[in-house]
């Protein structure tokens, strides 16, 4: 599948979804996902065996996701991501995995396999899939380089109205913590809470809207009303393939955000759990690690597959050592409950005020 397919498939993932449930799929298996995540290039054995991709359903937040599952909403797999995993083991929303039922378990990158909340308690809670950053991403046609540099210009008031920053809690106070120079977010004091949170404040006046798909942040970008995006690696992977002039800037002064996500098991999924290590296989084989890492710019768990790769590939599309590409960014590590909480109330306010409207409203 090329590019622009997958421009598509991500485009229109929107009109196959009723009640945030995708249509005319496996519905012995229920995924809920971020939306992108059912491009069938990412589980071709699975699709292979069962005939069909399995049922997806969407989120924009991972707080989002977690408030619908603890409501009532079902699902067989969710996609979290290193900061929430603690969270949601805590409140019994996620099952253990048996990784003995993996075949491919033996290539995931063992810092991946025994992160903080992804492995607990002598059990595995979390099946790491995609890693990547959340990086300065802009147009190099129109904004010059002193300006892709540093993150002070998502403030400048010359972009105003050019700006998108996704609607993503971590994501945005990655943004603000890096510009105000922290870069260990639970070593944060108070004041430095409120210093980000004042940032973010700032970037607002200049956000003509706040990103939650992929799809809908390049038709922006491509079109020039977007000029300077905070944005994950797909963005400019994709967008540069395509010929426009976009590129991510992972090394400004004050660095980028570093960011692991998995699947995680429900409790009480609604499907097969056959078909659920089924897909869980198929994510993590080598095909799917390739692809990933040349047509979506994302790191993958799978290190043997990495590596096949070469390093000249790989140091092309911006991955060496974990410990290199991890340099100089934020880790979105948990958070504890008592500062998550803040953020979420206080991103929905920042959202909220008068002057500018965020793409849920």
């Amino acid at each position: 599948m090329n590019h622009v397919y997958k421009y598509l498939a991500c485009a229109i993932s929107g009109l196959l979804v009723i009640s945030g449930v995708a249509v005319a799929a496996d519905k012995d298996l229920v995924v809920f996902d971020w939306s992108g995540y059912e491009d069938p290039n990412f589980f071709q054995s699975y699709i292979k065996q069962h005939g069909d991709s399995p049922t997806f359903a969407y989120f924009a937040d991972e707080e989002e996701a977690f408030q619908k599952i603890r409501a009532g909403f079902r699902a067989d797999l969710a996609h979290p991501c290193s900061q929430s995993v603690v969270k949601w083991r805590e409140s019994g929303i996620i099952e253990p995995i048996d990784t003995s039922r993996l075949k491919n378990w033996s290539k995931v990158i063992s810092n991946f396999r025994n992160m903080e909340g992804f492995y607990a308690e002598g059990k595995q809670w979390v099946v790491p899939v995609d890693w990547g950053s959340t990086a300065m991403t802009y147009r190099t046609d129109k904004v010059s380089k002193a300006d892709a540099s540093t993150l002070r210009s998502f403030v400048d008031p010359k972009y105003m109205g050019r700006v998108s920053i996704g609607d993503n809690v971590d994501d945005a106070y990655a943004l603000g913590y890096l510009a105000i120079g922290i870069t260990d977010w639970n070593k944060s004091t108070d004041a430095d809470f409120k210093a980000a949170s004042n940032f973010l404040r700032e970037v607002h006046k200049n956000v003509r809207t706040y990103w939650q798909d992929g799809a809908g942040l390049r038709q922006l970008m491509a079109s020039g009303e977007v000029l300077i995006a905070w944005a994950w690696n797909e963005t400019a992977t994709t967008m540069s393939a395509e010929g426009h002039l976009v590129a991510m800037k992972r090394d400004t002064a004050e660095g980028s955000s570093t960011w692991v996500c998995g699947y995680v098991n429900m409790v009480n999924g609604p499907g097969s759990e056959d078909k659920l290590y089924d897909f869980l296989d198929s994510w993590l084989e080598d095909k799917t690690a390739e692809y990933l890492v040349t047509q979506w710019g994302y790191g993958h768990s799978n290190g043997v597959a990495m590596n096949s790769l070469g390093a000249e590939t790989l140091a092309g599309l911006g991955f060496g050592s974990i410990e290199s590409y991890s340099k100089n960014t934020l880790w979105q590590a948990p958070v504890n409950s008592k500062l998550r909480e803040k953020m979420i109330k206080e991103f929905e306010l920042i959202k909220a005020e008068i002057g500018r409207a965020s793409c849920r409203e």
